[in-house]
């Protein structure tokens, strides 16, 4: 989980619109109705794509310098920056089930106190998160 800048390379189309292609990244193209949408669009496909290879294991593929990407003389080179943690804070939100084990008398304690064990899991786990 991390925060990625990759080029892409903004093609315009003859209706307004702009196809955006990332050339480091095999399959990950979109578009948008105008440049606004376009680089809209691009950084949801590129923390698309990146939350897969992170989610499957893969190596998350080098980034080109932008004088080595080939282009036309009509189209953009643009980095495109994404953050995957914040993509799957929105898109991968799912509770998850977790068994946990923790001393008895920290588990009589807690109970009487009222304490809520998943919030203070998660805000414990963000806190690590956050950290790294």
């Amino acid at each position: 989980m991390a925060k990625y800048a990759y080029p892409a390379v903004f093609t315009p189309e003859q209706d307004g619109g702009y196809s955006v292609n990332f050339p480091d990244l095999e399959g990950c193209y979109t578009c948008g109705d105008d440049m606004a949408d376009a680089i809209s669009m691009a950084e949801d496909a590129l923390a698309l794509i990146l939350y897969g290879y992170e989610k499957d294991g893969r190596a998350i593929p080098a980034v080109s310098a932008p004088a080595n990407i080939s282009h036309n003389p009509d189209e953009i080179i643009n980095f495109i920056a994404c953050d995957t943690l914040q993509y799957r804070k929105m898109y991968s939100s799912k509770a998850v089930k977790k068994t946990l084990t923790i001393p008895e008398w920290m588990n009589e304690a807690a109970t009487a106190m009222g304490l809520n064990f998943s919030q203070i899991l998660q805000e414990a786990l963000m806190t690590r998160l956050q950290s790294r």
